[in-house]
Order: C-alpha cells, then structure tokens, then sequence
C-alpha cells in the first residue's frame, strides 16, 4: 500500500513537471530564425529566403541544390523596417517562382506546421513579433493541442503612438486563431502636437492683473 502511495506522488510530481515545462515561456531569437523555420507547402526542389536592405541582396537561408534565380525589387515586410524587405525564390515543376507578398507567402507555408509559420500566420493577420519587447510582445509556449503566442499589435499611428500585446491561442490542427486576449497597451508615446498629452493639459492659467483702484484727483483751487 505504501508503495502504491508512493509511486501515484512520484507520478502526479512527474506530471506536474511535464505541464510546468510544456507552459514554460520561450522567446523568438530573431526575425530571421523564424522566418528559416518555413516548411515549404507541396514538392519544392530548391528555396532561398532573400533579405533586401539598401536595395543589398543577402541569403538568409538555402534549402536543396542552389539554382540561379532572378533578384526581386520588392517583397513581403511582415516585420516593418526602413528600406528592408524580405522575397523568396524557389523551384518548383522545373519552374523559378518567387514569392514577393503575404498571400503568396501564405501558400507556399501552407498548413501551419510549427511555432515559427504559427508566428508568421498571426503577422499575416497584423500583429508583430517585436524584437525590442520580447518579454511582453515576442515570446510563446506550447501544448499537445495549441500555439500560445505572446505578440503585439500597433493600434495607432496618430496621437499618441500605442503598441498593445496580445496573447493568441493557434489551433495546431487547423492553424486558426481561435482565441484572442488583449493584455493592454505597452507603449504608448505622446508629442507637443497631441491635443490629448496629459501633460499639456496640466498647463496653469495666468491669472488676469486687477484693476488698481483710482486715486483721487488734486485739487486746483487757490485759497
């Protein structure tokens, strides 16, 4: 009986550790890893993923024999950055194809099949893995049934400048978004232009100077 008792602790301590672990945090290293995480959807014989900056071709990631390919003037910027942008090159039916936008990127993924096209899924539909804020915005966990992505969204551009994080649960059997909970604002940023500063509001009015009262006027008269 005191064995029997022992082992059910030691097993609901095993278990206790596997659900601690399987829920435990993990951040995205960089855009780029994610990005070299795409399984390719249907026969593909080569694909490159090309990095644009400065109008400066770089390969981030090869897969099967290289093959010439044609470099592309534009392509998908899934995680925004000045005078960057990302394309792919690939083989496929003895044909180059490129892909150069997110619907095409969309196909080529296909099913979602890991954490990484899971994230590249929910910045199709405008969020954001933000490098700067991994701790709130860039960071995610797993278990037997969903993705747990901890990502951001810019909600405005305008007075003030706001970022908001979210945490999306991801189905791994569809790769759906079934749940979406808003965790609030993490940065939220204003200028001397915003009507709304909170700052501006606090401006003290002057007060008006009083009047002085009038003095009496001299009397003229002579005695």
């Amino acid at each position: 009986m005191i064995k029997n008792t022992s082992k059910l602790i030691l097993l609901i301590f095993f278990l206790l550790g596997t659900l601690t672990y399987a829920q435990e945090k993990k951040k995205f290293s960089s855009i780029p890893n994610i990005l070299k995480g795409i399984i390719p959807n249907g026969k593909i014989v080569f694909w490159v993923l090309v990095y644009n900056t400065y109008a400066k071709d770089q390969e981030i990631s090869i897969s099967g024999s290289k093959q010439d390919y044609t470099p592309q003037f534009s392509g998908f910027d899934l995680f925004p950055e000045e005078d960057s942008f990302y394309y792919i090159a690939y083989s496929s039916g003895g044909k180059m194809n490129y892909v150069t936008d997110v619907n095409g990127l969309k196909t080529f993924i296909g099913k979602v099949d890991n954490i990484q096209e899971a994230a590249i899924a929910a910045t199709i539909e405008g969020y954001i893995v933000d490098e700067e804020f991994k701790d709130v915005a860039a960071n995610y966990y797993e278990d037997t049934s969903n993705y747990y992505l901890d990502l951001g969204k810019l909600t405005s551009q305008e007075c003030p400048y706001q970022k908001k994080h979210y945490t999306l649960t991801i189905n791994k059997s569809t790769g759906a978004i079934t749940n979406v909970k808003d965790n609030g604002a993490y940065i939220e940023l204003y200028n001397k232009k915003c009507a709304n500063n909170p700052r501006l509001m606090k401006i003290e009015k002057k007060e008006e100077p009083k009047d002085e009262p009038k003095k009496p006027a001299k009397s003229t008269k002579r005695k």
